[in-house]
């Protein structure tokens, strides 16, 4: 019987995630995944170059495959007064194989000093949507009694386009004035047609505004380093259609170490999870110009849906960044200091 709900579970959000107003997936650790986040963080980070990648595999006890992984790769480039990237996002959904891939460039253009930067970011991508129908499960092909009739072919008639291509863009802005850093981005801005069944079905905006403060717990502080003790508590609010949810949460940060934990609500403004979060910074040359980032996380299911059914979610990510040799922008921050609030 339990396996029975469980499959029901996943059943039914297999359907909702065909149904329903299409939704972009979140991250937990949305500071490993700056530019998804906001297309302005490009080239925003103690080096000439970053990459990065997060994994997510969501309600793993429930049936059919819920996961998303997010890659980019960002140069700064200081005679263009800012950075350039490329991003990289895959969601696969439900037992039908509903799949996103989503391919993008992006430019940000940043000015001011030590005390104050501005910084506004481009994106220009492509997206294709796709689903396997054969893999639905129709009413007549379940009996009562035995449940699904292998080999069994429905009769409904399906729709004949299986794949979506479409032009995705966004754009985003971001300050950082001493250790308080505010920035806001949106996505899907043309709001695209992705529909299957020819019936226009237009992809919402998402709307981030993204806000942290860094919290020294040490005396004799200077904003402008990295060494101590500190507390950073952070916002995110995200919004699209109709759906929109807050993250709210506080990490601890000391030198290569840094622990965090979030509560985040759902779409109807109740509890969501509860998000626990670990990362590692691996300093590989004293100077610390070269590092590596292994981070994991957690949610605790706290909705409806409850941590038994789902047992929770995790999410894994990798980062590195590095300075070239002989670079010109050496670690001296230029304003360039929106990794510190991570």
């Amino acid at each position: 019987m339990k396996r029975m709900r469980v499959g029901m579970l996943g059943l039914y959000l297999s359907c909702c995630s065909l149904f329903a107003s299409a939704q972009d997936h979140l991250f937990s650790q949305f500071f490993n995944a700056p530019i998804y986040l906001n297309p302005s963080l490009t080239g925003q980070f103690d080096g000439d170059l970053r990459l990065n990648m997060i994994y997510r595999n969501q309600w793993s006890s429930l049936g059919g495959d819920l996961s998303y992984i997010n890659a980019s790769v960002d140069v700064a480039v200081p005679k263009l007064a800012g950075g350039v990237g490329l991003s990289f996002n895959r969601s696969s959904e439900g037992t039908a194989y509903l799949t996103k891939n989503n391919i993008a460039a992006t430019y940000s253009y940043s000015v001011g000093d030590d005390d104050f930067l501005a910084s506004f970011g481009l994106q220009a991508g492509f997206t294709n949507r796709s689903i396997d129908w054969s893999k639905l499960v129709f009413i007549d092909q379940i009996d009562r009694r035995l449940g699904y009739i292998e080999g069994s072919v429905s009769a409904a008639q399906l729709p004949e386009i299986s794949n979506r291509f479409f032009f995705d863009p966004a754009a985003g802005v971001n300050f950082v004035y001493r250790n308080a850093m505010l920035g806001a981005a949106a996505y899907h801005i043309n709001r695209p047609d992705e529909s299957f069944s020819g019936t226009q079905a237009k992809l919402p905006m998402r709307i981030a505004i993204n806000a942290s403060f860094k919290m020294p717990l040490s005396y004799n502080y200077n904003y402008l380093e990295d060494e101590g003790a500190f507390l950073i508590p952070s916002v995110v609010y995200y919004k699209q259609g109709n759906v929109s949810s807050i993250s709210a949460g506080a990490q601890f940060k000391y030198k290569g170490f840094n622990t965090g934990l979030w509560y985040r609500t759902n779409q109807e403004g109740g509890s969501d999870a509860i998000v626990f979060s670990l990362i590692f910074d691996i300093f590989l040359k004293r100077s610390d110009t070269e590092k590596i980032r292994l981070g994991v996380s957690h949610d605790a299911t706290t909705s409806k849906l409850n941590y038994t059914n789902t047992s929770g979610t995790t999410e894994a990510s990798v980062g590195y960044e590095k300075y070239w040799p002989n670079s010109t922008r050496t670690k001296k921050y230029n304003g360039l200091r929106c990794s510190n609030f991570f």
